[in-house]
């Protein structure tokens, strides 16, 4: 209701402007919702963008719109629009009526479970990869804070309307992968009994000396000849099979749930890599240079030409990554969103590079960069040393706060943003906690229309005529916002304008429900305020749904 109104309202603003100017060039009329509500429930700034093209003072163009606009909307939009007003320096401010408020209530409990969705994708597809952690060890909390940053955008650009395919990327090959195999021997041969300094370059963590003791028994190994028989490649494949089922586990046990899982070792193959280097040659982007094969990248922006095949013969990390991407354009992606670490931050433009090389739009390849979180315990961060295995895993922190928490506190800053996750606070039933804030006033709603049930009294679905006080009309207005926050999200890629919003619409519930009387009131006006709160309770299982967060019904 709420979206419909604003884009009548913009059609409006359009035509008015077409009257008054038609000769002006075409803008982009858009509403915003003002942050400060003296200013209204919407604003449109098309007299400042004017301003420059007409030579005119933006008061003065929004002065003439003005009038034109008092008439129009009184012809195409009755009793939806209080009153207009233009502010400084170029502001067209509109003020909701009352009768659009409580209009917006029965939408609401119309649409139910689809409330907040939209069509704003059209269908196109996105895919989103996210996490592709080395399987060297349990998910850290850099892995943690990625996994619910991409699972909670996946479903925000599926609820407005995108198909998203949400991709974990399996990097199975390579250095690391030869470390943790290396690791798994050394940590057998100890086993065995054998003293020598452990390399302080392989992974350290208890897990892997598990790994050696489950490894020797599938395999029989009992002395170091049983040892010195096995291919270095067997200590390789165990760990990374052993690993991807621990995070798979974990992921599952989060939430996360994705479409795909592609290995590095099954696509980014030797004959493919020389197949896509060659295609790229054929463009005029490889060219050979002291015996190595180099991508001529400064010609599509990066800063300078990377070597993708060594004097050696082996592939640089860049190689494989260009066969990855070309696959995903090549399933029909329209947009393709990485998510990535910051020490990830300088590989962005020869990635682009490779993508304008081979014939895709850079702009269609989007990097997010998801900054590090840093773990308190009674005001001190934890160590996170990933190598030496004394960082603080997922696994770890869900069972110490629970997943709720866990997703809910790794999302609270902008994925810009480094994150502050205090372990102590997310385990508190306070409403300092903002997680169970929000989940205390969905399940305080559910109580409440359970005693009303009892009791014999239901919600209106209809007509909220007699919601009238400021604590009804301000509710409303944030359950209205609830659209417009999710495709800011989508347009930002950026779940943390959620995060700001769903404990703003319980800080309105609680004011509304503490200063007025539910049940027992007149009976009209206790089915219409029961109304209300369903609606509240829908918005906030809605948002919190989105966010991979239950939404309990006790507490």
């Amino acid at each position: 209701m709420f979206n419909e109104l604003k884009e009548q309202l913009i059609s409006t603003i359009e035509n008015s402007l077409k009257e008054l100017y038609p000769d002006a060039p075409a803008i982009a009329v858009t509403l915003e919702i003002p942050q400060d509500k003296q200013f209204g429930e919407l604003a449109s700034t098309a007299p400042l963008r004017l301003a420059g093209p007409l030579k005119k003072n933006p008061l003065q163009i929004g002065a003439s719109l003005q009038a034109v606009l008092e008439r129009r909307v009184r012809q195409e939009l009755k009793g939806k629009i209080e009153k207009i007003e233009v502010r400084k320096p170029g502001f067209v401010n509109f003020y909701l009526t009352k009768e659009a408020f409580q209009d917006c209530v029965a939408h609401i409990l119309k649409e139910g479970d689809s409330f907040g969705r939209s069509k704003q994708g059209a269908g196109r597809k996105v895919q989103i990869e996210f996490v592709s952690a080395n399987p060297t060890g349990p998910l850290s909390v850099a892995h943690a804070r990625q996994a619910a940053v991409g699972d909670a955008l996946g479903n925000i650009l599926t609820a407005v309307g995108f198909d998203v395919t949400k991709e974990f990327y399996v990097n199975d090959e390579g250095n690391q992968i030869n470390i943790l195999g290396r690791s798994i021997c050394d940590r057998a041969r100890e086993i065995l009994g054998e003293t020598f300094p452990f390399p302080e370059d392989n992974y350290q963590g208890e897990y892997i000396k598990d790994m050696a003791k489950e490894f020797m028994s599938q395999h029989h190994v009992k002395t170091f000849a049983d040892l010195t028989k096995i291919e270095a490649a067997v200590f390789s494949q165990y760990g990374v099979e052993v690993l991807m089922d621990v995070i798979k586990k974990e992921l599952s046990d989060f939430g996360v749930h994705f479409d795909v899982w592609s290995y590095q070792s099954k696509m980014a193959t030797v004959q493919n890599i020389e197949k896509v280097l060659q295609e790229m040659r054929k463009r005029g982007y490889i060219y050979d240079h002291e015996g190595a094969v180099w991508f001529k990248s400064t010609e599509l922006g990066d800063d300078k030409d990377r070597v993708v095949k060594k004097t050696d013969g082996s592939f640089t990390y860049l190689a494989p990554d260009i066969v990855y991407h070309k696959n995903k354009f090549e399933r029909g992606f329209s947009q393709v969103v990485n998510l990535w670490g910051p020490d990830h931050h300088g590989y962005i433009p020869r990635l682009k590079a490779a993508v304008a090389a081979l014939g895709y739009d850079p702009k269609s390849l989007v990097v997010l960069i998801v900054q590090l979180a840093t773990i308190f315990r009674d005001g001190k961060p934890l160590s996170m040393s990933t190598r030496r295995g004394q960082y603080i895993s997922l696994r770890e922190v869900m069972d110490e706060v629970g997943v709720d928490a866990a997703r809910f506190f790794f999302l609270m800053r902008h994925i810009k943003a480094h994150l502050e996750f205090d372990l102590e606070l997310a385990k508190k039933e306070t409403p300092e906690n903002p997680v169970y804030y929000v989940q205390y006033a969905h399940a305080r709603i559910h109580s409440v229309l359970d005693v009303a049930k009892e009791k014999g009294v239901s919600a209106a679905r209809e007509r909220f005529s007699l919601l009238t006080q400021p604590e009804e009309l301000d509710l409303i207005k944030e359950l209205n916002q609830f659209p417009e926050i999710l495709s800011t999200c989508a347009q930002q890629l950026e779940p943390y304008p959620l995060l700001e919003y769903l404990p703003r619409l319980a800080t309105g519930f609680h004011r509304f429900y503490d200063k007025h009387r539910i049940v027992g009131e007149e009976a009209r006006l206790s089915e219409e305020r029961l109304g209300l709160l369903l609606a509240a309770r829908i918005v906030l299982a809605n948002g919190l749904k989105v966010l991979g967060v239950k939404a309990p019904v006790k507490m």
